[in-house]
């Protein structure tokens, strides 16, 4: 059998389907590269984002669909690759934080949630599947970042700007190494504000898919200047799945959606206890509440993340659970969850 043509392997590949996006992967322009000799073809894959579950798939898919119309060929190469799209909310708004195509806020209604927590292993979990990631540590009064990815460096300067850490692929700056830790913050809105600002504009990030702002809870001047101020993507609400913490989370849903940033989704963080000697599951508040709300809201739920001892071990040393522990059912919650946001990112990117 001659060999095909690029436009019949090309034919055969339309009836791969992209699940979010709707479409077959020829017209979404994911293939790229196409070589076709007398026995063999090799082309590119080029997704949306690197965290896309169904990258194993669909290269199997295509290798299927090229033989189907080339079964005499020796060599079928599908080289999977990706490359994450910028955020149409920031173009032409491209003065704050040039290099980061994606900006994500994680928000909750009120502290104790896990906010910080769930912030720093998105970020993990996103560079583990491959993405460019940055980290900004937002919240003025109650900095975390800075102990939960632990270093002994401090920041450096290039000039004027502030040169972020990196740590396992991370890139990262937080308040907690501009100040004394001992020292209590107490300043007015305008202060925290014009702090929030100079993180923004004095930081020389590297390019990033994804920027991931640890906003501090609650609705107030932090999240309106970044809301105002930064072409966010969109908005991730962290909750535990309790009446106090939902109500208050609602508000903060609410306020983004007023500042017309879109919720990307929620995750419902300490959904429930794992014990560390039988691995039974124990409800501390009422397990699936955050999914609920979503739903009713009609946002996605990103993800529900279980309580495990070793997630405080991994606070405690100053490494992601999902770096630590990356076996852990939290961790494992947290890749789903990073995968789901990858994805909710790339669908609204097509949509718009």
């Amino acid at each position: 059998m001659s060999k095909p043509t690029e436009k019949q392997i090309l034919d055969s590949l339309r009836t791969i389907i992209d699940p979010d996006l709707g479409k077959d992967i020829v017209t979404l322009g994911f293939v790229k590269d196409m070589k076709v000799a007398d026995d063999s073809v090799s082309f590119s894959i080029n997704l949306t984002t690197p965290a896309c579950p169904m990258k194993a798939q669909f290269k199997k898919m295509a290798e299927d669909a090229v033989r189907k119309v080339f079964p005499s060929a020796g060599k079928i190469e599908v080289t999977m690759e990706a490359n994450v799209r910028q955020s149409p909310r920031a173009q032409g708004q491209l003065e704050i934080l040039p290099s980061a195509k994606n900006i994500v806020a994680i928000a909750s209604g009120k502290g104790g949630v896990g906010k910080s927590t769930v912030a720093v292993n998105l970020a993990a979990a996103l560079t583990k599947l491959g993405a460019k990631v940055g980290l900004l540590d937002a919240d003025i009064y109650g900095p975390s970042v800075s102990m939960m990815l632990r270093t002994d460096e401090k920041p450096k300067l290039n000039g004027e700007m502030i040169l972020p850490l990196e740590k396992d692929g991370i890139h990262y700056i937080s308040m907690g190494f501009l100040i004394d830790g001992s020292t209590p913050i107490i300043w007015r809105g305008p202060m925290v504000a014009k702090a929030i600002e100079q993180l923004l504009q004095e930081v020389e990030w590297p390019e990033m898919d994804y920027l991931l702002v640890d906003l501090p809870p609650g609705t107030g001047d932090a999240q309106l200047t970044i809301a105002q101020r930064v072409p966010l993507t969109g908005a991730v609400i962290v909750s535990t799945p309790n009446d106090v913490a939902l109500v208050t989370a609602k508000r903060g849903l609410a306020m983004f959606e007023k500042m017309n940033v879109p919720i990307l989704g929620m995750i419902e963080n300490m959904s429930f206890f794992v014990c560390p000697h039988c691995s039974k599951e124990s409800g501390i508040f009422t397990k699936g509440r955050a999914e609920e709300e979503a739903a009713k809201l009609g946002v996605a739920c990103l993800g529900m993340i279980p309580l495990e001892p070793s997630i405080a071990a991994s606070g405690e040393k100053g490494v992601p659970i999902v770096t630590l522990d990356p076996s852990s059912s939290t961790a494992t919650a947290f890749i789903s969850a990073a995968e789901k946001l990858a994805q909710s990112i790339a669908k609204l990117s097509k949509e718009k």
